[in-house]
């Protein structure tokens, strides 16, 4: 068999050359011998839909590649990433201008600013690069690294920034070379989102009192605030489900990693696989940036990661000496906050560069914080609260995930995790050929035990830790401070012994919930709470997929897998959109209840509901109406049925039709289609589209409340001709194992791999999402060689 690679690229240090080839044999592509002297080459294949198969002879060269090709679908987005890190948003874009949400809260430039450049100043990076693996970066990393910022700045150097096709940054003066310590950071800011990351506002604007001023009192609703707060700024989930020999017809493993990320940004996914002849061979996605593999397969283990419960951050109140607000107690004893003058760059409205200067200040526990989370974290001349994020340093899961790229079967997942404790913020889910299937929430929290919390968390602590996980500790006493195990290798986190574990032949299953239902034949328990919740209500999409992989356990197929997340069963509507009709119909005079007391004529609307098939497919007639009505309903406890632990799966259930609230949301919802002009049995993908570059994409799925397990959550406005999907179904993967070195699986990038509208690869795989389609996975040579798409280019 013969057939065409389009394009071989050889690209020398000195020069470009491109040389068509044509008629090469399958198995033996053209090849080009290195010159001596040249330290970094890869080769770069790509497959269908722009998916780069990057191949070295060494650690360095795979990271050249991958930075190289990285570059080139997404410069823009790494840019900005470089551009928070290194503190200088103010610097170009202005001090008012949006801070990047990919890397936490800050509602500005100047606050983003003033927060990484504390960071930067305290060389908390510098430190961690320095140390010896596992607390630093091991030597094959090291140089992974190293490549990848020499081939990103290959990249931009060969094209420059005026030749950049993408809008966003062609020709910005921001668009500059990298350093391995701004990768570094990058990670590390990463690492950091979930603790310090959602603070920045609050260690931003942290100043000592002017005047003499008492704590503010405890709100009683303060357990409501810190969830709403934290709900709010959600913008992560994922379902990972790992089948077992007894649940699939072959006998072996099988995996869905279904990450639910953000859709634009620094957190979006990028698909790759890299490959060191007989060192590395791993195929699957990262966060843009990060040359390793963070979910995906090789031949013999698949695993996905789902966003956890634990809580990685917790905060302390501090008692200041009278008349000193920058000093506190400890065991009666007087500290100095440690204060550093912060400047930062920033642009005025002339283009002048002006100096912004302001002083923080932390304690031996972390930054002072003004007030976050909806919490009166006021700093006053009695007390001030204070943050402490178990993340601080954390660069170890760099080795996390070049060693989970390298593991032959589900322990030695465990292992990795284990030995070097780097993941910050979520679950793993893994399965292997053997056909094992696991869960490990192994993984960074801090050591606050449920003893010590109850004797040192202060009034507000009390108030909000069973709720949330989040301590409030007594800064004033030195026994307050975090625990250690003796198998922890930083002080203050949990050893691995003490995290959830579960190994199943069957199943295991995580939605975002805590450990506690991975598989109900066997719940997880006896873990701190600030590990998770036990015994509590699970979300519509746990039941849902729980639900959804009992009725098919023993049968499981690569396609079945496939076929239940995009089958878009909602699992609420399954079991309400029935008795929602019902109440529709009885509605006296035809005529629903709006907020502010009108009448809404229902029409159609009885009908559309009692037809409607309880999915979220783009083709589903009535699904957004009952999205409407449901998003309105959703916040109330309006179950005659409650939640029962001995029947987590099944209650609660029944909605109370009779609440008069019921009927005004299922008013308000026809009302805000009619007034779009949207009929209630429209096919949901008729007004349910994102836009690409003019054209219009229906989108399928839906939100965690309705219990869909392919999530999407968006921005819909119905006079603005569609939706911005703000997060949801991202890098999706279906592996299964069949005994042989080739992984049967299937992907699918919803968002596409390149965020430049130049881009072929902008919407190519958006338009496989819409319509339910996925990539088949090319994992050994073979495949690669044979992919009618392939083409190569050599970076030397």
């Amino acid at each position: 068999m013969r057939r065409k690679i389009r394009t071989v690229a050889v690209i020398s240090a000195a020069a470009t050359v491109l040389t068509m080839v044509s008629g090469v044999a399958a198995g033996a592509p053209a090849r080009t011998e290195l010159r001596e002297g040249h330290r970094l080459a890869a080769d770069i294949r790509y497959t269908e839909y722009g998916i780069p198969h990057i191949k070295a002879h060494d650690f360095a060269g795979v990271g050249y590649g991958y930075g190289y090709a990285a570059a080139k679908d997404n410069v823009c987005v790494l840019a900005d990433t470089y551009l928070t890190v290194d503190a200088q948003r103010a610097r170009y874009l202005g001090a008012d201008a949006p801070g990047n949400s990919a890397f936490g809260s800050a509602r500005t430039s100047l606050a983003s600013d003033l927060h990484f450049q504390q960071v930067n100043d305290s060389r908390v990076v510098e430190r961690a690069v320095a140390a010896p693996a596992p607390g630093g970066p091991r030597a094959e990393v090291r140089e992974i690294v190293r490549g990848y910022v020499a081939g990103y700045n290959r990249w931009l150097r060969d094209t420059g920034r005026s030749r950049i096709s993408d809008p966003a940054c062609r020709g910005a003066e921001w668009v500059r070379p990298i350093s391995e310590l701004q990768v570094y950071r990058h990670f590390h800011a990463l690492t950091t989102i979930a603790g310090q990351g959602q603070a920045i506002d609050g260690i931003a604007a942290a100043t000592p009192p002017s005047a003499p001023s008492d704590p503010a009192p405890v709100p009683p609703d303060a357990a409501q605030r810190v969830r709403s707060a934290l709900g709010d700024r959600a913008d992560m989930g994922s379902n990972g489900i790992a089948v077992g020999r007894d649940g699939t017809a072959n006998g072996r493993g099988l995996l869905l990693g279904n990450p639910h990320y953000p859709w634009h940004g620094g957190r979006r996914f990028w698909q790759a696989q890299l490959t060191v002849p007989g060192k590395l061979d791993v195929s699957g996605a990262s966060l843009l940036g990060l040359p390793l593999i963070q979910i995906g397969f090789n031949k013999d283990v698949a695993w996905t990661h789902t966003v956890a419960t634990p809580t990685t951050f917790g905060l302390y109140e501090v008692s200041l000496v009278p008349g000193d607000p920058t000093s506190y107690l400890v065991d009666g004893r007087a500290e100095r906050m440690t204060s550093r003058l912060v400047r930062v760059e920033v642009r005025d409205e002339d283009g002048s560069i002006g100096t912004v200067e302001r002083t923080l200040y932390s304690t031996r526990y972390g930054p002072v914080l003004s007030p976050v989370f909806g919490l009166p974290l006021n700093w006053t001349t009695a007390t001030a609260f204070t943050i402490r994020d178990a993340n601080q340093g954390n660069l170890r899961g760099l080795n996390t995930w070049f060693d989970l790229g390298r593991t032959r079967s589900t322990n030695d997942v465990v292992d990795v995790l284990s030995r070097t404790q780097g993941v910050p913020w979520v679950n793993t889910i893994a399965t292997d050929q053997s056909g094992r299937a696991l869960f490990a929430d192994v993984q960074v929290v801090p050591h606050v035990t449920d003893e010590l919390a109850a004797r040192c968390n202060t009034p507000l602590g009390r108030a909000i830790f069973p709720g949330s996980g989040i301590s409030v500790l007594d800064g004033a006493r030195g026994d307050c401070a975090w625990g250690r195990d003796r198998d922890a290798l930083v002080p203050g986190i949990f050893g691995p012994a003490r995290m959830p574990v579960l190994t199943r032949s069957d199943y295991v299953e995580n939605s975002n919930d805590s450990a506690w239902l991975s598989n109900p034949r066997q719940p997880i328990t006896g873990y701190p709470r600030i590990i998770g919740d036990l015994g509590t209500e699970r979300s519509p999409r746990t039941r849902m997929g729980i639900t959804a992989v009992e009725e098919e356990l023993g049968s499981f197929t690569r396609r079945s897998m496939q076929d239940l997340l995009f089958g878009d069963r909602s699992f609420v509507g399954e079991r309400e959109a029935g008795r929602v009709a019902e109440l529709c119909a009885s509605l006296p005079g035809g005529l629903a209840p709006t907020t502010g007391g009108g009448t809404v004529a229902v029409g159609d609307a009885c009908t559309a509901l009692s037809r409607w098939d309880a999915t979220m497919r783009a083709g589903s007639r009535g699904a957004l109406l009952f999205e409407r009505f449901w998003l309105r309903v959703e916040a109330h406890d309006l179950w005659l049925v409650p939640f029962d632990p001995a029947d987590p799966v099944g209650t609660p259930h029944t909605l109370d039709t009779a609440d008069p609230s019921v009927a005004v949301a299922l008013g308000d919802a026809i009302a805000e289609l009619r007034a779009a002009g949207i009929e209630p049995d429209a096919p949901l993908g008729e007004n349910f589209v994102v836009v690409r570059d003019g054209e219009r994409i229906p989108v399928h799925g839906g939100h965690n409340s309705h219990g869909v397990l392919n999530m999407i959550i968006s921005t819909w406005d119905p006079t603005a001709g569609g939706v911005e999907v703000v997060h949801g179904s991202s890098h999706i993967q279906a592996v299964s194992y069949t005994g042989g070195r080739c992984p049967d699986a299937a992907t699918l990038l919803t968002f596409s791999q390149s965020s430049d509208p130049g881009s072929p690869h902008f919407a190519d795989q958006t338009r496989l999402f819409s319509d339910g389609k996925w990539v088949r996975s090319r994992f050994c040579e073979r495949d690669i060689l044979s992919s009618p798409a392939l083409r190569v280019v050599r970076l030397r």
